[in-house]
């Protein structure tokens, strides 16, 4: 008995120390999966940096410490000593149509993003779940969300009739709208400037509108003109966001051409007012002088009404064809043309792919004919005939861009395209948008605070948009982070040369998994299709305005 209590004596003594070690070498393993060391925070949300260790553990941020974090405690430790650890920027205008081609993403995780919204200016894919699926199914460089597009809703029902619906069709596009945000869309975007939603009246856009804001959604809006007409066009989708009850965003917010230059004083009062009178309006912006967009922006939308054999036929009417003419040429001198050949910059040519990066006026002399605007108006009716190009349009004043970008509810949106080096000639902000706003217009010319300008980024967006758990560096928020070097990040693509990377950014995580690491790419796919919850009401948003 004596015996045998001893040797269990014994034994319970050596259990203990057994257990005692693996406690202490528990304490010692790696505890975090990735520890971000020594970087100033700007965390997101507006408030003064710091300088803290982030720590990250199963995709989320573990722990925010202004005091050091033993190296030993992480599988993997990066020196962000002389960097920036800031949330991963959120693109809220993006052109994600290639994204079954490119799902890596590259072009816009190189410049930050982690997170970007599709569907904008009224185009998105139909039927939106099974694409949704598709996507997910192939793995994604970064997090992506959709809106539902009004004009591709409206050409599935209506086709390019220039007429209001019947009942029975605004009864089939609210269908449409309510399916997509069944299948996880966030809101509504509309495109009034371009086919066939140029031809919608304000009463329909209402209509679809309510529908989205029943679900929770937002409503974005390329407006019906931001060039003459822009004041009303500002007016229509305040209207819009009051009588349907949703949260708005005046999407890349801009005053086009030489006579509406300094409009934004008077834009973004009205934006101020709205709020004041309790409507959820707010903006984004790219920070840029030209725009991007087909061609056919140019071509009155009468004469395209009823699809492509109708505008032959209005084209082979000699007095038709002088009204269509005539409709371009003032357009040239009044809105998107600036008024100078010179400043249409043709973009993706696929029939004479030699003009990608040539002007309008290139293109006259290559045809021995004077810059006129009558001679561009005959070579954009002829781009149009030949299926088409997209072009960029040097047409905005700095002023403007800067007095929008200052406004407290601006947010910085791309308005760019998934796009990679040799396809076309595209508008440098799909490869430099928020690396461009960081060095020009924070470091450079210091128009915003580095806070502001990462809270317009990242927060701000995330919060307009819903996005529970993005948008800041903070305990238990999704560990997407991008760190950069505040003395040299800048964007390098021009619009001579598009097709460059920016500088500066040397990580990007989504999730907690680099998709650029050291400033390589890695092709890493950790991002996630971003569906809006069900059941999320219109209570989820700000307070609205009663429609009236």
């Amino acid at each position: 008995m004596r015996s045998g209590g001893a040797r269990r004596l014994r034994l319970g003594v050596l259990c203990a120390a057994l257990a005692a070690g693996a406690g202490e070498a528990g304490a010692q393993a790696p505890l975090y999966d990735l520890l971000i060391r020594g970087g100033t925070v700007v965390d997101g949300t507006g408030a003064a940096r710091f300088r803290a260790d982030v720590a990250v553990r199963g995709g989320r941020i573990a722990r925010v410490s202004r005091t050091a974090i033993p190296a030993a405690r992480a599988r993997r430790v990066v020196d962000a000593r002389g960097m920036v650890v800031a949330p991963g920027f959120v693109d809220l205008h993006a052109h994600l149509d290639p994204l079954l081609r490119l799902p890596g993403a590259e072009s816009m995780a190189r410049q930050g993003v982690t997170t970007a919204l599709g569907g904008p200016d009224g185009g998105s894919p139909l039927p939106l779940g099974s694409y949704l699926d598709s996507a997910q199914a192939l793995g994604l460089g970064i997090n992506v969300a959709f809106l539902v597009g009004h004009n591709d809703v409206r050409q599935r029902v209506m086709g390019m009739e220039a007429r209001a619906p019947r009942a029975a069709e605004l009864d089939r596009m609210r269908a449409e709208v309510a399916r997509a945000m069944a299948e996880g869309a966030w809101g509504l975007s509309t495109g009034l400037k371009y086919l066939p939603g140029a031809y919608s009246n304000t009463d329909e856009v209402v209509a679809l509108a309510a529908v989205a804001a029943d679900s929770g959604g937002i409503y974005t809006s390329h407006l019906r003109e931001e060039g003459l007409g822009l004041v009303e066009a500002v007016a229509e989708a305040i209207r819009i966001g009051r009588e349907g009850r949703i949260p708005v965003v005046l999407t890349h917010h801009k005053a086009v051409g030489k006579p509406m230059w300094g409009a934004s004083v008077r834009t973004l009062a009205m934006v101020d007012s709205a709020r004041r009178a309790g409507v959820d309006v707010m903006v984004d912006q790219y920070p840029y002088t030209a725009t991007y967009t087909g061609i056919g922006v140019l071509v009155p939308a009468w004469a395209r009404a009823g699809g492509d054999s109708a505008f032959e036929r209005r084209l082979a009417d000699p007095a038709l064809r002088d009204s269509i003419r005539g409709g371009v040429v003032f357009n040239i001198l009044n809105d998107r043309g600036g008024g100078e050949l010179s400043r249409v910059q043709l973009a993706r040519v696929p029939w004479m792919q030699e003009l990608e990066g040539k002007t309008l006026a290139d293109w006259a002399a290559l045809r021995g004919l004077d810059p006129t605007p009558e001679n561009g108006a005959d070579l954009v009716l002829e781009a149009t005939r030949r299926g088409g190009t997209s072009a960029i349009y040097h047409v905005l004043d700095d002023g403007d861009v800067r007095r929008i970008m200052r406004h407290p509810q601006t947010m910085i949106a791309s308005d760019g395209r998934l796009t990679q080096p040799g396809e076309g000639h595209p508008h440098p902000r799909w490869y430099g948008t928020f690396p461009r706003v960081l060095g020009r217009y924070v470091r450079d010319e210091r128009v915003l605070t580095l806070e502001e300008a990462v809270h317009k980024m990242t927060a701000l967006p995330a919060a307009r948009l819903g996005l529970a758990g993005r948008g800041r560096v903070a305990a238990g928020m999704q560990a997407d982070l991008v760190v950069f070097d505040p003395l040299v990040v800048a964007d390098r693509a021009t619009f001579q040369a598009p097709h460059q990377y920016p500088a500066g950014i040397h990580h990007v995580f989504v999730g907690g998994t680099a998709t650029v690491d050291a400033g390589r790419f890695t092709d890493a796919r950790p991002g996630r299709v971003l569906r809006r919850p069900a059941g999320r009401t219109r209570a989820a948003h700000a307070p609205r305005a009663r429609g009236r």
